[in-house]
């Protein structure tokens, strides 16, 4: 056995020291929720203000720990509608400030308020008075006193033992940035269709497709008339290939629908004497021409059938069969 193996710790003691690390980490965001509730509610508002009212972008930078969060956040405001993207405090030293307009708003993160990277930044805000707001546990730090808004975030244990590694505080700092950005998507009317505009590709951009762009319409899909023998709706689900067939009433509107299930159900009965008002489930399960995939493919699966009639103003538009949104990537 190798001398790394012998120095792992027993299961339960990682265990115990995983539940140790998950408490900490939660008294830190029970923390953050007491300060929301009360002194941190003012500024949080005004941040939120802040950054609506500026028509330039949103700037996050910060270092170490608290510029990785900072960079993750950059891409969570982006794509949720508020313009936004991470400047290294470094870099910015080095050429990265011209990248920072008059018409911007900085969120700087960190957790002492005195790192000393953030000097370069910090000064160029305050030269071209652009405002800045900090994310720091240091109410009294330097950075601190140079925001317009200071988000306090309450001084907490990390859950490190020896408390040296950021852990809950970082922790902190993400839910409070997501906490932001969320304001701000609901604020600025942010919809599902803004969402896929930002997120076209991948499962997330197909789950942001809407039904019409997927439904099979026009002569393709399967419909007979009430009072329709029963054999000639056969002869259509098998022509159709969707494994149902929408009954109409005589204006067009869907009364029901045939499916295999229907058919197996009365396979006893002699089929070529009924007409399709005798097997047919009135009323069945159909979805809008806007509502989204994600959506659609949760209704396939609740009810455990293959395909869904598409309708406007009660009439079947369409159909989407299982197999269209698997062809997307949505299930």
């Amino acid at each position: 056995m190798s001398n790394l193996a012998t120095m792992r710790p027993p299961v339960g003691e990682a265990t115990q020291s995983a539940l140790r690390t998950v408490d900490c980490e939660q008294a830190g965001l029970a923390a953050l929720q007491q300060s929301l509730q009360n002194g941190l509610a003012e500024p949080f508002s005004r941040a939120v203000d802040l950054i609506r009212s500026v028509s330039g972008r949103l700037i996050l930078t910060g270092v170490g720990k608290s510029g990785h969060i900072g960079a993750k956040l950059a891409a969570t405001f982006a794509s949720t509608g508020t313009p936004a993207f991470f400047v290294h405090p470094v870099e910015a030293n080095h050429g990265d400030l011209g990248m920072i307009a008059t018409d911007d708003v900085i969120l700087a993160m960190s957790w002492s308020g005195e790192s000393a990277e953030l000097k370069g930044i910090v000064n160029y805000a305050r030269r071209f008075d652009i405002p800045l707001i900090a994310m720091t546990a240091g109410v009294q730090s330097a950075l601190a006193r140079e925001a317009s808004v200071v988000l306090a975030l309450p001084r907490v244990q990390e859950a490190c033992p020896h408390g040296l590694a950021p852990t809950t505080s970082t922790v902190m700092q993400l839910v409070l940035g997501d906490a932001l950005a969320v304001a701000l998507l609901e604020a600025r009317g942010f919809t599902a269709d803004h969402f896929r505009t930002f997120h076209p590709g991948g499962k997330l951009g197909a789950n942001l497709t809407h039904v019409r762009d997927l439904m099979h319409g026009g002569a393709m899909i399967p419909v007979a008339q009430r009072g329709t023998p029963l054999r000639e709706a056969m002869l259509t689900l098998s022509q159709k290939r969707f494994g149902c067939v929408c009954v109409l009433e005589g204006d067009g509107r869907l009364a029901g629908i045939i499916t295999d299930g229907d058919l197996a159900r009365h396979i006893d009965r002699d089929l070529a004497a009924l007409t399709v008002d005798e097997i047919m489930t009135p009323n069945p399960k159909s979805v809008s021409p806007d509502t989204l995939a994600g959506a659609a493919i949760g209704v396939l699966e609740e009810l455990k059938i293959s395909a869904l009639v598409v309708v406007e103003n009660e009439r079947p538009v369409g159909i989407v069969h299982f197999h269209d949104l698997l062809r997307v990537g949505v299930a």
